[in-house]
């Protein structure tokens, strides 16, 4: 028996992004019941059960969509002739071709691993910066020289060293160095060669200056110090440590809440074909995770099921017209 509470406190243990898929209504004739849950994780691999194979692609599709913008959604999958039936704006409707002709209800939440703010710092803004951090519901970590738990109880995570490596920064991390010249370069340096999405420095402009000449000079390539934020935080005329420290927070709030659009604006034209039409029931298949492909004519098709990838390949030319 699938315990999803077991497989989604393990990934939550180690930090891994996932979906939990939830039928929360199923109109017979259908495979999956009200109450069955899936997991879904980053790499499209499904775990448990909501339904065959014309359910799992769509599920497995909006789910990956769902870790991709941080929002839930709730899918509706029916026949064709019931689309529309009590539709929302919020409801996101699915025709199936299958045989079976029931209908699938599924509310899809994604469970992210807490932003991860890491600050090296030994003096009072990174006490603010932890506090506020915590207060924020960020992991904290804390590097700095004498720095100690007691002084630091917000913190996860306090080490009195330059000790990277009991840590593992990713796309989710924020680092914020302010040391006032006692470790900055050796910071920065490391922290730059990372996939932190945020990495700012809190100094004069005069001293970043000199910290970025410096790592130019240990070969640091143009393309990294471009990441550095610097000066750090948003330009509200912050002076106190704990004002600096809101500024700095109100930026990554401000990074991390870009809406998808804004991404999308900045991305690169050119985009990989990601799903694909099947042809003999006209579902969506997401091409990365297809079971059933088939070629003909030089062109690779992709399908929801067995029986489809069947029918293709008895008469291509009746679902080509």
């Amino acid at each position: 028996m699938f315990d999803y509470l077991d497989k989604a406190f393990s990934l939550q243990k180690a930090g891994q992004p996932f979906a939990l898929a939830t039928v929360v209504r199923a109109e017979r004739p259908t495979s999956a019941k009200a109450g069955a849950k899936a997991i879904v994780t980053t790499d499209g691999a499904l775990t448990g059960w909501v339904g065959g194979s014309c359910a799992q692609p769509t599920v497995i599709r909006e789910a990956l969509k769902a870790l991709q913008d941080g929002q839930p959604r709730f899918v509706r999958l029916c026949p064709p002739e019931k689309l529309g039936r009590g539709a929302q704006d919020s409801i996101i409707e699915v025709a199936l071709t299958c045989i079976s002709g029931g209908t699938l209800e599924v509310y899809i939440e994604p469970y992210l691993p807490r932003p991860h703010l890491v600050v090296i710092s030994h003096l009072p803004i990174a006490e603010a910066l932890a506090t506020l951090g915590k207060g924020l519901h960020y992991s904290v970590t804390v590097l700095g020289l004498d720095a100690t738990p007691n002084r630091f109880p917000q913190a996860d995570l306090v080490l009195d060293r330059l000790d990277f490596s009991q840590i593992s920064l990713t796309t989710q991390t924020y680092v914020v160095v302010a040391t006032h010249g006692n470790y900055d370069e050796e910071a920065l340096g490391w922290a730059l060669g990372t996939e932190a999405a945020y990495v700012a420095l809190v100094a004069s402009p005069k001293r970043a200056e000199a910290v970025l000449q410096y790592l130019r000079e240990t070969g640091v390539p143009e393309a990294r110090l471009a990441r550095l934020k610097c000066p750090a935080g948003l330009d509200i005329g912050a002076s106190a440590p704990e004002e600096i420290a809101l500024s700095i927070l109100a930026e990554i709030v401000q990074l991390r809440r870009r809406t998808p659009e804004t991404t999308a604006q900045s991305a690169t034209p050119a985009q990989t074909r990601t799903e694909a039409i099947d042809p003999v029931c006209g579902m969506t298949v997401e091409i990365a995770t297809a079971r059933y492909v088939a070629a003909h004519a030089g062109q690779t098709y992709y399908f929801c099921s067995a029986g489809c990838k069947r029918s293709f390949e008895k008469e291509p030319e009746k679902y080509l017209v």
